[in-house]
């Protein structure tokens, strides 16, 4: 299995490396535990053994770790050991996980990237298998930390070999928690299934020539900086007549994007979704109006006419920070 280079994991990953519930645990150092390893009869995952003996890892679980590596190391397979199992639920791709991710050249023992410095109480993803994140915390508790190895050239020609120390904290909701805020005159209306999908009702009013953006709840986690990437759920519709034309709750899984207007060559938003996103928390829910000006303008787009005024409804359910350079 080839894993995608680090760079398309994590915003926060760029510029350190590209260039790339258990309570806790005692300050004593951490041997990989073969009886704590995941059943490979009972989950998929791309490691074929134990790291190799005399790799020890050192530090609270949640805080800065510190690993020490026997002498020549080179790891020469995908391996993985559990250190501390959790208690919580077993993470499977697909699933929202809060994690921390310390990665280190196995060559120099340099810390390659420690993700406690961009996202301190930890960093939110989706789970994918196929990416050395996904895969740390795939198939274990939630509470588990665990240690891996890759040999060098598994994320591209010429990388060197990583060892991944990851807590998996938590698991994420999968639509927004915060506080009901009362909905604002002249919005469109928003009902929601048992499942938070949520159906838009637009006003026969003349749509607002400039962007309104209104709260439905008001989560109370880390707030969205323009660059981050952000794990949204979202159903957008056309003000003219309300025919939905997207919605991440038919496509039955949240979805990831750079808060960001795209541009050639860089993924992104439309200016009106960005502006739906930043200065917003984690937990939130947000209706938005964009008129063409912030959406596509003059230029149809697959199923929205050109000159649409486009209303969202997202659930803003978790955040990887931007590096401070790419701000």
């Amino acid at each position: 299995m080839r894993f995608r280079p680090i760079a398309s994991l994590s915003v926060a990953a760029v510029a350190v490396l590209l260039l790339a519930g258990c309570a806790g645990s005692s300050d004593d150092s951490q041997a990989p535990d073969a009886s704590a390893s995941p059943d490979a009869s009972q989950c998929q995952t791309p490691f074929t053994g134990d790291v190799p003996a005399g790799l020890e890892v050192s530090g609270d679980f949640q805080g800065e770790v510190a690993v020490t590596r026997p002498d020549g190391f080179a790891p020469t397979a995908i391996q993985r050991s559990t250190l501390i199992p959790g208690t919580g639920d077993e993470v499977k791709p697909g699933d929202l996980v809060k994690a921390n991710y310390t990665v280190i050249d196995a060559s120099t023992g340099e810390v390659a990237l420690d993700t406690l410095k961009s996202d301190p109480a930890g960093m939110d993803m989706i789970v994918n298998a196929q990416q050395i994140f996904g895969a740390a915390v795939s198939c274990v508790p939630i509470g588990s930390r665990t240690v891996s190895t890759f040999p060098a050239g598994t994320l591209g020609e010429g990388s060197p070999a990583y060892i991944l120390v990851a807590d998996s904290i938590s698991e994420l909701p999968t639509r927004a928690e915060g506080t009901e805020v009362a909905p604002v005159d002249g919005m469109p209306t928003v009902t929601f299934a048992d499942n938070g999908a949520p159906t838009i009702t637009v006003p026969s009013t003349p749509a607002p020539t400039e962007t309104r953006v209104e709260n439905l709840r008001q989560g109370t986690g880390d707030v969205i900086n323009a660059g981050d990437s952000v794990i949204v759920q979202y159903t957008g519709a056309l003000y003219d007549g309300g025919t939905v034309f997207d919605s991440s709750w038919d496509k039955g899984a949240p979805t990831q994007l750079v808060a960001e207007v795209s541009s050639a060559g860089r993924p992104g938003v439309i200016p009106g979704f960005k502006q739906a996103l930043v200065g917003q928390t984690v937990g939130s829910q947000v209706v938005a109006v964009i008129p063409p000006a912030d959406g596509y303008g003059d230029t149809a787009q697959g199923s929205i006419p050109a000159g649409s005024t486009l209303v969202f409804v997202v659930d803003i359910l978790g955040v990887q920070h931007a590096a401070p350079s790419a701000q």
